[in-house]
């Protein structure tokens, strides 16, 4: 096991805690796909419910996989702070899907 994040996870991450919507949607293809608790969410609606739009922040708790899944804990203003498992699938140096759940 790894415990360095994929240079483009590490990206999503640190996009994603600095709120830079432009940066975090550089990081992924345009087919990019992804799943919240085993469900398909559109991604656009997703992180503006869970990220954006309720200041979402993520601690990276544990990193697999070589630095494509990561457990973390993960705090917005709408569900407030929980323990998520993160798995990215990475395409070119970009995320081309991720899931998430609970942990």
């Amino acid at each position: 096991m790894t415990t360095q994040l994929d240079p483009a996870v590490q990206e999503f991450v640190d996009a994603l805690n600095d709120n830079d919507q432009d940066r975090f949607f550089a990081m992924l293809t345009d087919d990019a796909s992804m799943s919240d608790d085993g469900v398909e969410r559109n991604i656009a609606q997703w992180t503006d419910s869970e990220i954006f739009g309720s200041n979402g922040r993520m601690q990276v708790v544990t990193v697999g996989d070589d630095g494509t899944d990561l457990v973390a804990d993960y705090t917005n203003s709408r569900w407030g702070s929980m323990r998520t498992a993160w798995r990215f699938t990475v395409r070119d140096g970009k995320i081309s899907r991720f899931e998430t759940g609970q942990a």
